[in-house]
């Protein structure tokens, strides 16, 4: 291996392997892009009869399936009657069995969303008074598990091999007519056809086992086929495959009739009159204009079967948001693919590497795209964020920043390669050397023939060790390779963003939650709402504490802890201390009993005055994450 070789595999592959973190950290459970904004019962709520159905309300439409809605009794029993449907809007509701007993029941829900994620979580209400319960949902998710981590890496292949394929082909077209005819240039862009057409191919038999059951045993059956097909996202996936069978007829012609008329005039082949030479450059040119055409329509079809079935088509503005998200994925694929294809003619095709005039011209390509890039990016960010407070106060946010930073430093490096591509336009080219070689007879033509092959070689081998000492080329492929690690990076992390549910989601269904009217029942039990972040990894929720009949005596306590989305979760640890500042009574502590997910109970709480009392809760999410927040309550 020489120097060379190693010190860009050393480049390379530490980004490659932050890109593949990046991708496997989000190829988890994919956040829910429909949050849960109510219920009937509420969680948590403690009725006195029991209901005739459960609905819940989402903050968009979802889809049903026949498990969608489940309600379980104390024992873990189903006691739902099985035919969840819409009831109005975005609410949707499930029958109950008569004649249900007194205890704690658990509503469990998985659905997809309308930009087709998966969404599953868990709530429970109390018919008569709380009891214990046997049913566990905390490890309860949506997309998670091993099919979750392959469709992630599925759906990083899809993007990964759109962006070869759109931007190689684009390369060769608007740029260096000439690698057409480059053997790494067809390979790379043949490669982006094929692994996007493989993931195309995965993610549909992924799809049913990755919106359902999540099990390795279901991506190969029919039915779950099936019945992805008729969803928004398997019509969506047929199309692609569709539009990718068009993208290899437009492959065949880019790289077989059209390289043949791009091939240097002086090649074999080439026409020899004036007239031949006038028809072939016509023939090209309208080639290149058919080609053209029919490029931006097919790579505009493949953008927008993303763009049909995820966060463009839903929420604020779809009519808008589609076509801009098709523009925006053209965009990045024709800079970070262009740029894919630039390097590999760079380092892959030394003895025919692209002139200055192409690296010009994509350098103003890519100024064209990234320009277009920002544009439909800064609408695609207000409309998924919605307020200045999304970006740190949503995971979504925090990722969008950082896609932002790659950005600024792509664009940074980028202005670094436009320097050197004017320094190697400004430079003169090397000029042809005229080599002493021994005179040749036309009795000895087999001995002319390697001689003239030899002369050719040692030219070729002359020009590129003039090249590579060039320090202008040689600065411009370090640029280029930085541009290509940084742009596999950014890659992932939009992979990743794509699958988090949008900042503006999250805070109107936090906003919803904290909205909606305390639970309570014929006794007028005490609620306290209150937000907390411990400032760890899932450090942000809400805490709930009901205290019953909120009197001078004995009262029974119920703590449930939220994400800012509505679900429940669990902690580590709960601990509660009731306080009367102005008698000098307490800290009183209180540490409750774990019921179920994001449930916590105690009972016999005394409270030996009336007064305006400090409920202090202290919530713990990890081994080192820890806070208190606080409440005053008035106890009569």
């Amino acid at each position: 291996m020489t120097p060379t070789i190693a010190l860009r595999l050393r480049t390379v592959v530490p980004l490659l392997l932050a890109a593949a973190a990046l991708l496997l950290a989000g190829a988890g459970p994919v956040s829910a892009h429909a949050a849960l904004t109510g219920s009937d019962p509420q969680q948590g709520a403690v009725v006195d009869r029991a209901p005739d159905r459960v609905s819940l309300t989402f903050s968009e439409q979802v889809a049903l399936s026949d498990d969608s809605l489940r309600v379980l009794a104390p024992d873990g029993t189903r006691v739902d009657t099985g035919d969840a449907a819409g009831v109005t809007g975005t609410t949707y509701a499930v029958g109950l069995e008569t004649g249900l007993a007194d205890g704690t029941y658990t509503v469990s829900y998985q659905v997809v969303s309308a930009d087709s994620h998966p969404v599953a979580g868990a709530f429970t209400f109390s018919v008569g008074a709380p009891s214990a319960t046997s049913v566990s949902v905390s490890g309860q998710t949506a997309g998670g598990g091993t099919v979750g981590v392959l469709y992630g890496i599925g759906r990083y292949l899809s993007y990964a091999g759109f962006v070869v394929l759109v931007g190689g082909a684009a390369f060769v077209l608007a740029c260096w007519q000439r690698g057409a005819g480059v053997r790494a240039l067809q390979r790379l862009v043949v490669a982006g056809w094929l692994t996007l057409t493989a993931a195309t191919l995965a993610l549909l038999l992924l799809r049913g086992s990755y919106t359902g059951s999540g099990k390795v045993g279901d991506i190969l059956d029919l039915n779950l086929l099936s019945d992805v097909l008729q969803t928004k996202t398997g019509a969506a996936l047929v199309s692609r495959l569709l539009l990718l069978a068009a993208a290899a007829l437009f492959i065949a012609v880019l790289f077989g009739a059209y390289a043949r008329l791009a091939a240097p005039e002086d090649g074999p082949g080439a026409p020899q009159d004036d007239q031949d030479v006038q028809g072939a450059q016509q023939h090209k040119r309208d080639l290149t204009f058919g080609l053209a055409i029919g490029g931006v329509v097919v790579a505009a079809g493949l953008a927008a079967s993303w763009a049909m079935a995820e966060h463009a088509s839903t929420g604020l503005q779809p009519g808008i948001a589609m076509p801009v998200d098709i523009v925006h994925l053209v965009g990045v694929a024709t800079w970070l693919g262009g740029l894919t294809a630039l390097l590999v003619a760079l380092y892959r095709s030394p003895d025919t590497a692209p002139d200055a005039t192409a690296v010009r011209r994509f350098s103003t390509l890519a100024f064209g795209s990234v320009i277009a890039v920002v544009l439909t990016g800064v609408y695609q960010s207000w409309r998924q964020l919605g307020g200045w407070s999304a970006f740190t106060d949503t995971r979504y946010g925090q990722l969008l920043l950082v896609k932002l930073a790659l950005v600024a430093l792509l664009v940074g490096v980028a202005w670094i390669s436009r320097r050197w591509t004017a320094r190697l336009a400004e430079a003169p080219a090397p000029a042809p050397r005229k080599q002493k070689v021994p005179a040749t007879t036309s009795a000895n033509p087999k001995r002319a023939a390697q001689l003239a092959r030899q002369r050719a070689a040692m030219e070729a081998a002359r020009q590129k060790r003039l090249r590579d000492a060039d320090p202008n080329r040689f600065g411009l492929r370090r640029s280029v390779l930085a541009e290509a690690g940084i742009a596999v990076v950014l890659l992932a992390v939009t992979t990743v963003l794509t699958s988090t549910e949008p900042g503006r989601t999250e805070q109107e269904a936090a906003r919803a939650n904290a909205a909606a009217p305390a639970p309570a029942d014929a006794s007028g039990a005490l609620t306290l709402d209150m937000s907390f972040d411990t400032g760890g990894e899932d450090g942000k929720g809400v805490v709930r504490v009901e205290l019953d009949p909120a009197r001078v005596g004995a009262n029974e306590m119920h703590v449930y802890v939220q994400r800012p989305n509505g679900r429940a979760f669990d902690i580590p640890e709960v601990k509660i201390a009731f306080t009367l500042e102005s008698q000098d009574i307490g800290p009183l502590p209180v540490v409750p009993d774990h019921i179920t997910t994001g449930h916590w109970s105690a009972g016999g709480v005394q409270l030996p005055m009336a007064g305006d009392w400090t409920v202090a809760v202290t919530v713990r999410t990890s081994d080192i994450d820890q806070t208190t927040v606080s409440k005053n309550a008035q106890i009569g």
